[in-house]
């Protein structure tokens, strides 16, 4: 018989056994130290376009970010300018506000973008073509400052001047070398949310066959041949006859439905604020009418900051003078705190605060 005694009773060892969360600790790239030029490659291009290609909601959000700053058109003041821009086609049927579309969304995913502007002698911008960042290497002089970019043409490595080269960084900071990739940020949160996914999935595609059975056998051939059936069965979507008594089918114990989809949709919602796009710019899909509006006021500076940049960038590095057309502004559809116009409180409120010697 067990002896019940309190005074053997043990505690556990969380705090020892279970290690508290770390940050690791990270450094800005630097050049190399004695060195005429220093290079520096996208060596992670792939693998960020992997996650642009494949997960739907860093798609979705880097298109409606890019198509909201640069899908409205574009201002510029030198005629000459204009025409040039205008005949620009890229590596053949783009123009130039395609070419600023993908330029953003590259810039986003990789954290670089790059852009050959192709000039005559007499400085005329004849084209302007899209160079993927794995196929470029930024080279830096020993003092930090870029000094060209070489293209890989297949065999070898093109030498482009700076001037000819734009060339667009994703929230650079400090003396970083390069941009940094918008996925980055999120990678955490959109692996959990895909695991989710691919767990619900797979829950979802065997649901009427996910079971226990007990048999009232213990031989292995007579198991393995009902289990056959069952198999048989739950893929025709038949029904299996079993002879009475002899096996007890249980559902498998698991958590509710409820739990796994509020789980993926809170991962989806912290996606969305770790990527700077409001669920509901990119989709309306459990948005209220308050909660849309509100979304699309936050959004304003953050797709504006996106147009000003590119903007700087073609200005600086290209003596390009543009200005993208801004989407219509929602910061000034607030109410007028007008109380006049507001027909229920007229007549009652002046009497409530005014100071008279009349009394009612």
């Amino acid at each position: 018989m067990a002896e019940l005694n309190l005074s053997q009773a043990t505690t556990t060892n969380f705090t020892g056994g279970v290690p508290d969360y770390i940050v690791n600790s990270k450094t800005l790239d630097a050049i190399t130290p004695n060195q005429e030029e220093s290079y520096w490659y996208f060596a992670d291009a792939p693998k960020n376009y992997g996650y642009y290609f494949n997960i739907a909601e860093i798609y979705n959000a880097a298109n409606a970010l890019c198509t909201w700053a640069f899908s409205r058109g574009y201002k510029v003041e030198d005629p000459l300018m204009k025409a040039q821009l205008e005949h620009i086609r890229g590596s053949g049927n783009s123009s130039f506000n395609k070419i600023m579309w993908q330029h953003g969304v590259v810039k986003l995913i990789v954290g670089d973008a790059f852009v050959e502007v192709k000039r005559n002698e007499k400085d005329v911008i004849l084209n302007m073509i899209p160079v993927s960042p794995e196929r470029v290497r930024v080279v830096f002089t020993k003092s930090g400052l870029i000094k060209r970019y070489d293209i890989w043409t297949g065999s070898e490595w093109k030498p482009v001047k700076k001037e000819n080269m734009l060339h667009s960084s994703n929230k650079q900071i400090a003396d970083q070398q390069h941009g940094t990739s918008q996925v980055e940020a999120a990678k955490f949160i959109v692996d959990a949310l895909n695991e989710a996914l691919q767990d619900e999935r797979i829950i979802k595609h065997r649901d009427k066959a996910l079971g226990i059975a007990y048999y009232e056998t213990d031989k292995s051939g007579k198991i393995a041949y009902a289990n056959s059936q069952i198999e048989k069965a739950v893929k025709n979507g038949e029904m299996v006859g079993l002879p009475k008594d002899t096996v007890k089918i249980e559902a498998y114990p698991s958590r509710s439905s409820e739990d796994r989809t509020g789980w993926i949709s809170y991962l989806e919602n912290r996606f969305y604020q770790i990527f700077g796009v409001p669920r509901s710019i990119a989709s309306s899909d459990g948005t209220s009418e308050v909660g849309g509006k509100m979304g699309h006021v936050i959004f304003e500076p953050i797709y504006t900051k996106e147009q000003k940049d590119l903007e700087d960038d073609l200005w600086i590095q290209q003596g390009i003078k543009i200005t993208f057309n801004r989407p219509p502004s929602l910061g000034g559809m607030q109410p007028e705190l007008d109380e006049s116009k507001n027909t229920g409180q007229i007549g009652f409120q002046p009497n409530d605060v005014a100071a008279t010697m009349e009394r009612e």
